[in-house]
């Protein structure tokens, strides 16, 4: 489905001389740096998938979906989205996708919901049946009959995103641009914001790409994930390899059989205790939990032993705060 290779994406920064004796000179010289916002990515994404496109601000995520969308053109390398380079056929390119912006709406603001989704059929020459069908679809998993016949002006802002995904998906995309799609909703509109693209994934093989900051969009949606920063990708797989690697410290939940003076063990720390019960946390290695639990047998009487895996949320967010510890980029 998308093919890239070795993507770039430079800008020019024009460095501008000050005062009116500068703007005079701007006039007949200015000098400029080059930025690379993406630098030489490669990766291929099969139909269907669904990915969640993550990294701190100024990592390069938008710099790449906006290429992907057709509207910049990279610098150098190669890109082709079901065998189409999206900035050289771009008609042909927007009526096989769908773009949300949590921040942006892309309806008519002063129309009610179902004359702009009537305006969309017109737009992407939808067959009758095809929109019915959608229409319905939609109306059970979006909940879209409350508000058809609302201005867009007058929803909610839950609304106003359930509207948003809709009109994404009316005409049946091949590929869906997400972004931040549950930005400032509350639990239960998150929830069924989910729920509703986890299903069109699932049943019309839509290949959705994700680009978000709520950590528990990625937990609840995702099983591959890009990581990228600098321009560069840092990381490309499956959900539960980025947490095996990037997790941190693992729990040993241990309830000892006995009481005993001394609990500690070779490769692990006590951060609780509470009567029997200790846990402990450790760093696999590679090494997995089996030369703890050999350890613990091997001098201690217990009852139970369960381990705790880091989360998706809390690994994501660890990752993040190492990049931002180490430096702050200028552009996104």
């Amino acid at each position: 489905m998308i093919v890239a290779k070795d993507l770039v994406k430079e800008f020019k920064i024009y460095q501008h001389h000050r005062g009116a004796f500068g703007a005079i000179r701007n006039m007949f010289s200015t000098k400029h740096t080059i930025v690379r916002a993406v630098d030489q990515i490669s990766f291929q994404i099969a139909a269907g998938e669904l990915v969640g496109y993550l990294g701190p601000n100024g990592a390069g995520k938008s710099t790449t979906i906006k290429m992907l969308t057709g509207i910049l053109v990279p610098t150098s390398g190669e890109l082709t989205i079901g065998g189409i380079v999206p900035w050289r056929e771009r008609v042909k390119h927007v009526r096989r996708m769908g773009v949300v912006f949590g921040q942006r709406t892309t309806l008519w603001w002063d129309l009610p919901v179902i004359e702009t989704m009537e305006l969309l059929r017109h737009i992407y020459k939808i067959p009758e049946r095809q929109y019915r069908r959608n229409m319905d679809m939609f109306a059970d998993l979006l909940g879209l009959s409350e508000f058809l016949n609302i201005p867009v002006r007058s929803l909610s802002l839950g609304q106003r995103m359930r509207a948003d995904l809709a009109a994404a998906f009316l005409h049946d995309p091949e590929i869906v641009f997400l972004d931040e799609p549950t930005i400032g909703l509350d639990v239960l509109a998150k929830e069924r914001i989910r729920q509703f693209i986890v299903t069109i994934n699932s049943e019309k093989k839509t290949t959705v790409i994700l680009t978000t900051h709520d950590l528990g969009d990625v937990a609840k949606l995702c099983r591959r994930v890009m990581m990228i920063d600098r321009g560069k990708v840092l990381f490309d797989g499956a959900l539960a390899e980025l947490v095996s690697r990037f997790g941190g410290e693992r729990r040993l939940i241990v309830d000892f059989a006995e009481e005993y003076d001394d609990l500690s063990i070779a490769g692990a720390r006590i951060v609780a205790k509470e009567g029997r019960k200790v846990t402990y946390a450790f760093h696999s290695n590679g090494n997995g939990v089996a030369p703890l639990i050999e350890n613990l047998s091997r001098n201690y009487k217990w009852a139970d032993i369960s381990l705790q895996d880091p989360d998706v949320e809390t690994t994501i967010r660890h990752i993040y705060e190492q990049w931002e510890g180490d430096h702050s980029s200028e552009y996104c």
